[in-house]
Order: C-alpha cells, then structure tokens, then sequence
C-alpha cells in the first residue's frame, strides 16, 4: 500500500495549498464539475487496471469510447430508452475489448500492436461513418439518464462508489481476480497452476470494453450532442492514472483502490493550476513529471529483485 499511501498524501498536499491559495476551489459547482469529468475517466480506468494487471496494454479504449458514445446516442434518437442505450453501447464496448483480447491471446499478437491498429482503425472507421458530423437534438429523456440535474452526480456517485468497491472485493477475494494477478505476474506459472490465462485476457478486455461502454454513456448524459471525436487522449489520462495509482506496467501488481486515488489526483492537477493562476501549458508538464516519477519508484523497486533473480539464476 505504499504507494497508495504517497498519492493519498499528495492528493492532501495539494488540497492544502489550495485552501490557503484558492479557498474557491473547493465550490460545491466545482467539485461537481470535477466529479462528472472525471467519473468516465475513473470507469475506463477500472477496465485498464484489470487488462494492465494482466502484464497487457489497451491504447484503444479513446476510440472505443467515441464509438460506442455515438452508439449510444444513434440509439437514443431511435427511441430506445437511457438504460437500453446504455446497454447496447456496452455490448458494442465488450464485443470490440473481446476482438482485442482474441487477437492478444489466441493469435498471439502483442497487445500494444493489437490496440494500436484498433485505436486508428476505430477513429477512421467512425470519422468514415458518421462523415465528421455530431450526434445532435438528443432526446430530453436521454439527459441525465432521465435524472434530475441536481440527483445526477449524487446517484453516480452511489453507484461509481459501488463498482469500485464490486472491483476492489472481486480482484482480493474471489478466484477470478486471483487468476488476473497471476497471469500477469507469469504466465506460465499460473498455466502451470491450471489457470486458462487466454480466457483471463480475453475476459478482462471484454470487461474492460465494457465498462468503456458505460464510461461513454456517463459521458454523452451531459450534453445535447455528442462529438464524432470524442474521447480523444482518454487512452493517456486513463494510463497514467493507472501508473500513477500503483500498478506495475509489467502486470502482477496494483489495486482499484490505487488507479482511484490516481485517478483523483491527475483529474485534479489541471483545475487546481487554473485557480492557482498558472498557464495552462504546465498541466501536461506536471502530470508528465508525476507518471515519471511514479514509474522511477517503481524502478527503483523492481531493482533489488532483478539482481536477486539473476543472481540465483547464475548460481544455478
């Protein structure tokens, strides 16, 4: 949990330095805005925290999420209800994360080369379909999932809270998210042990695509229209809050609980150098400089038992 912990208290040294500096920071109407923005980013997270565990990579989920926010809201204008749009949206999320992780896991294609050519596959694809144009006059039941303005960040919060704390049990308690912790800490280990690690990347890019699915929903309920490039640089937001919240890029190790104090603390770094009156171009500088030193600590880590290994294996 140590590096939980030093985000945690990151996260509390910067909510000093703007209760000193900006007291206006801490509005109820900005504090709101920071939840909606950053809920879609923390449930594609949880998704990419389950494929990373894995020792895997999706740079795709940007794309996905901007198909699967104009499925939602093509099906919204059709009739279909917030919950069914919703729900078909999801089903398109899982089927294009279970490609993925057929092709990564079965044809053996590495996952960066697999979701790379998805990314710009799916962003053409979706530019060649819709022809640039905006999904617009989305019908006033589709707003806020038929919520009030006011009732809408409370109930998502109930319910982001819940997935996160379904994710957190199920990853430490249940024999599913066992088997993701030891496929990525060695594959063949944990094939060894009896455990289908071709099932297991396949399932966590399929939930994974969902949940990329119901981000995109949570998203498009905002707003009357939704962009044809929406979704544009997800993919990095929601890595380096992954990274930053403690998950080993190598797969093997991290928690939910992690990738939301990551989560947190990158969503709230570009806000907080507004009211500090700071030029918006550090946003990028300071978040780099945070997933740089998140990734030097874990260096720093996985060093001792490198040479340890090596060490035994020239002993041997």
């Amino acid at each position: 949990m140590r590096r939980e912990w030093s985000v945690a208290l990151a996260i509390v040294a910067l909510a000093i330095v703007l209760a000193a500096a900006a007291p206006s920071y801490f509005s109820a109407e900005n504090l709101r805005d920071l939840f909606l923005v950053n809920l879609p980013v923390l449930v594609v997270a949880i998704g990419a925290t389950l494929v990373v565990l894995t020792g895997e990579i999706d740079i795709s989920v940007g794309s996905a999420f901007a198909v699967c926010s104009v499925v939602a809201g093509a099906a919204a204008k059709a009739g279909l209800p917030a919950a069914a749009a919703g729900a078909v949206a999801g089903l398109v999320g899982a089927g294009l994360g279970s490609l993925n992780g057929a092709l990564v896991a079965h044809a053996r294609i590495p996952s960066i080369v697999v979701t790379l050519a998805a990314m710009v596959a799916l962003r053409d694809g979706l530019r060649w379909a819709t022809q640039g144009a905006w999904v617009e006059n989305l019908p006033p039941r589709f707003q806020w999932l038929g919520l009030t303005q006011a009732s809408y960040p409370i109930v998502t919060a109930v319910g982001a809270a819940a997935l996160v704390g379904a994710a957190a049990w199920t990853m430490r308690d249940v024999a599913a998210g066992r088997a993701v912790y030891a496929t990525g800490s060695s594959v063949e280990a944990a094939r060894l042990a009896g455990i289908d690690t071709a099932a297991v990347k396949v399932s966590v890019f399929t939930i994974a695509g969902a949940l990329t699915g119901l981000a995109a929903l949570l998203n498009s309920v905002r707003f009357n229209q939704i962009p044809s490039n929406t979704g544009l640089g997800l993919e990095m937001r929601v890595i380096a809050a992954v990274v930053v919240g403690g998950a080993a890029i190598t797969g093997g190790r991290g928690t939910m609980l992690g990738t939301l104090l990551g989560v947190a603390l990158l969503g709230a770094v570009g806000p907080a150098l507004t009211f500090l009156g700071v030029s918006a171009p550090w946003e990028r500088a300071l978040q780099g400089a945070i997933i740089l030193a998140a990734v030097t600590v874990d260096a720093a880590r996985a060093a001792p038992r490198i040479r340890s290994s090596r060490t035994a294996v020239a002993g041997a």
